[in-house]
């Protein structure tokens, strides 16, 4: 894959980047991600600045990425157990 320079806006801001071109999807949809929750909170909320709402919609979606590591971390530890049922199922079948 090769690089593409796009240009997002965040906050009618410009951010011109140098992306792999497998990315410019995720990364057009993720800028469209920010910009909602921006207008969400800036209908919802006062603000003195678009920084304030900014920080916001950093907060909320670190929150979901930490909510989502937490919810691999369980799932990891029930393919774990999973897999330690599966040898013992096996071992136990194998004597027979």
């Amino acid at each position: 894959m090769g690089e593409l320079l796009i240009t997002v806006y965040i906050a009618d801001r410009p951010y011109r980047l140098n992306i792999d071109t497998a990315e410019e999807e995720k990364v057009r949809k993720a800028a469209k991600l920010v910009n909602e929750k921006i207008k969400e909170y800036a209908s919802h909320y006062a603000y003195k600045d678009k920084q304030d709402l900014l920080s916001m919609v950093a907060l909320q979606l670190a929150t979901g990425l930490t909510n989502l590591e937490d919810k691999k971390t369980v799932d990891n530890q029930v393919i774990e157990r999973l897999v330690e049922i599966d040898e013992i199922l096996n071992s136990y079948l194998e004597k027979d």
